[in-house]
């Protein structure tokens, strides 16, 4: 099977990018394409798709990287073995790279460096411990102008390596979409979890589904891939908007072999926040977590661990005024912070490109959202003081004259 370029061209557009959605299918790669997506609705964007058998990728990919590691170059090794030519020039060309393997499908286009005035990467995993077993693919982000990373620790390893600019940028979200106003939908859901679980809480919780009138959703299938992402991200987003609790823990919080004991923020954290659900888990203890979620009950602590989740769960539903409390200010500081259209704006100041109207008119649209939401929670309170003030005074009224 040949590789197609598919190039969904707009008038005057003057960003490029490249994107890996008809190659790379997990559902773990849905979030960034997400991203994708929204820049090319508040900017004006060109995105080229590569189409190529992703079975085939896989080995296409592990053999290039392979020869890039032997050789000690990845300049002139390209994956999929067929260029595209750009026959336009762009302000900016812009790719994410989820992993250190998705760097060499850059070299898929002939000329980026020649038609393009600026090029960014947004590397998003890579852990300290394996930075220099990346070297030879991270060496080719030298002919980068500027890396954005997520992951706030590696930071310094990277940019020793290619001595270009490296700034961390966080995971942001759909914050409008994921946004549970004005519907406010009945939460039917009473758990959610998604992703790496311990057994030992995930025991607790399906014998106390077992038990009582408990809605606790948990996947059961491993290796999970998707025909499209956007299906699949409307249902995840779906989910927990109706989820009253959500399991949120540090990245790859089981597996101290792959991360080396370091902390970083995922994505988790912001999807479970926006959605307006109350997180329970253990949020990494780094700087960039404190930055990014400085609001307070942000995560409730539970150990990883929790045989008493079902006791821990119990005394939260018997704080309502807190849980509701926690679910706004969440659902707020995602409005206010966490919008992808904030990230985009962090990328195009750091190149020297200015906003675009849309991107005005989408941080109008959050902010309003904003004040809807607290307009409501003022009335709901002074409705909530008035009637007690109501029932006090009845109860004056009805008490025996002594």
């Amino acid at each position: 099977m040949s590789v197609i370029f598919n190039l969904d061209a707009k008038k005057n557009a003057r960003i490029l990018l490249l994107s890996l959605r008809k190659i790379k299918f997990h559902v773990a790669r849905c979030y960034l394409y997400e991203l994708e997506d929204l820049i090319c609705e508040f900017d004006s964007a060109d995105i080229l798709t590569p189409v190529f058998n992703p079975d085939l990728f896989k080995v296409t990919n592990r053999i290039a990287n392979t020869m890039a590691q032997a050789v000690g170059s990845s300049r002139l090794i390209n994956p999929l073995f067929k260029q595209f030519n750009l026959d336009k020039e762009y302000e900016l060309f812009f790719i994410i790279c989820q992993s250190p393997l998705d760097i060499l499908t850059i070299n898929s286009i002939k000329n980026w460096r020649n038609k393009c005035r600026r090029v960014v990467v947004w590397l998003d995993e890579i852990w300290a411990k394996d930075i220099e077993k990346w070297k030879v693919q991270l060496s080719f982000l030298q002919e980068i102008d500027y890396i954005f990373m997520n992951f706030s620790q590696s930071i310094e390893g990277v940019s020793k390596i290619i001595q270009r600019p490296c700034e961390y940028i966080p995971f942001g979200i759909d914050a409008i979409k994921f946004c549970p106003y004005p519907l406010n939908r009945e939460r039917s859901v009473d758990l959610y979890s998604v992703g790496r679980r311990s057994q030992v809480t995930h025991q607790a919780l399906l014998n106390l589904s077992e038990r009582i009138n408990f809605f606790y959703i948990y996947e059961t299938i491993k290796d999970l891939y998707t025909a499209d992402h956007r299906y699949h991200r409307s249902l995840y987003k779906n989910i927990l908007k109706k989820s009253r609790y959500f399991i949120a823990n540090r990245a790859k919080i089981d597996d101290a072999n792959a991360t080396g004991d370091q902390q970083e923020v995922g994505a988790r954290f912001f999807e479970g926040a926006a959605a307006g659900t109350v997180m329970l888990g253990v949020p990494p203890e780094c700087e960039s977590f404190t930055r990014n979620f400085d609001w307070e009950d942000a995560v409730i602590q539970v150990a990883y661990d929790a045989p008493n989740i079902v006791e821990i769960l119990a005394e939260l539903d018997s704080q309502p005024d807190r849980l509701q409390k926690i679910r706004t200010n969440n659902v707020v500081n995602s409005l206010l912070k966490h919008d992808w259209v904030y990230r985009w704006e962090t990328i195009l100041a750091t190149v020297g490109l200015d906003s675009t109207p849309a991107m005005m008119a989408r941080k109008a649209r959050l902010q309003n959202l904003v004040e809807r939401i607290l307009t409501r929670k003022n009335s709901d309170e002074r409705s909530a003081a008035h009637y007690s003030d109501r029932i006090h005074k009845q109860d004056r009224t009805q008490m025996p004259v002594v």
